[in-house]
């Protein structure tokens, strides 16, 4: 890198909004996180799942210094400095901690006296959440919906760069589940927002995530992207036949080369609207076909044996 312009070096620095290496949280003889080395690319919308108390919520929070690490690195935004990048930083932790005597406004105008929002800023931001016309109501008699938009609101105060959310849409039905995902993806494709979503609606998470870090016991278990995932949870045709090395070569000398040969069967992942063809190809040449059926994969079964259930 020594031959890189300053601009260059800085470029490859923030290609990760977040890096730590170690990052470890023990509350007495206790450990919530240990020795997290985690990576969010600039861009991304990172999905951080893990059951209920895997180390999600205080990882969060040590990234935002509300909590201080044990021991352990960060880097954000390519900065060993991370107190002074957190301006560049939104977030909505828990629960949105809203004024419910006051309006949306009212309180966006709180909030903003802390990052210098302007009332141009805070109408356009409100406008974004779906909170322009709420008119006077006060926030306590909002719907759950309307509180974590209007905490995503407060958390968009200044034009963040990387936007931290804990749960925004547990405990919402599914409307306010899918208005809150699209002003996710509004944020991540318009002004690009990176954004870190703990979670563990697998499912919801699933139509909007690019990365996805793995958590299970404060351990970080696996960093995946959404195509590989995807493609490690094709659908195919599991295949028990008596000779299973014969009958992958049988299949690759016939055009299906797409499989991968498991223990007790091979699995298919090419076609799957050719399975009466298939087996009638492996009786023909004497193999002895045992089963033939759709193997599903999905995101939740993928999770929950990287998560050990």
């Amino acid at each position: 890198m020594d031959n890189l312009s300053e601009n260059e070096k800085q470029t490859i620095t923030e290609s990760y909004v977040i890096e730590t290496k170690g990052l470890t949280k023990r509350f007495g003889g206790k450990t919530a996180v240990d020795h997290v080395d985690m990576h969010v690319r600039n861009g991304a919308i990172y999905g951080l799942i893990g059951k209920n108390g895997a180390g999600k919520t205080t990882a969060m929070k040590m990234l935002l210094g509300i909590l201080s690490p044990t021991e352990g690195e960060m880097t954000l935004f390519g900065s060993s400095e991370p107190a002074k990048q957190r301006r560049r930083i939104g977030s909505l932790i828990e629960a949105p901690g809203i004024y419910n005597n006051c309006t949306a406004e009212e309180n966006m105008k709180r909030f903003a006296i802390l990052s210098g929002g302007t009332d141009k800023e805070i109408n356009d931001i409100l406008a974004l959440v779906g909170l322009a016309k709420v008119g006077n109501k006060k926030a306590g008699a909002f719907s759950l919906g309307m509180k974590q938009r209007l905490g995503i609101a407060i958390a968009l105060i200044g034009s963040p760069e990387l936007l931290i959310l804990d749960e925004p849409i547990n405990g919402l039905d599914p409307a306010g589940i899918k208005e809150i995902r699209d002003i996710i993806v509004k944020l991540n494709k318009e002004r690009g927002v990176t954004f870190m979503i703990s979670s563990h609606l697998l499912d919801e998470l699933g139509k909007i995530a690019t990365d996805y870090g793995i958590i299970n016991d404060g351990k970080l278990v696996e960093e995946i992207s959404s195509s590989e995932l995807a493609a490690r949870c094709r659908d195919g045709l599991r295949i028990v036949v008596d000779d299973i090395e014969g009958a992958a070569a049988l299949l690759s000398e016939n055009g299906y080369t797409d499989y991968k040969v498991k223990k007790s069967s091979i699995v298919l992942h090419e076609g799957l609207d050719r399975s009466a063809d298939i087996n009638a190809l492996l009786v023909k040449k004497g193999f002895r076909v045992s089963e033939i059926s759709v193997h599903s994969n999905g995101f939740e079964a993928y999770f929950i044996k990287r998560l050990g259930q």
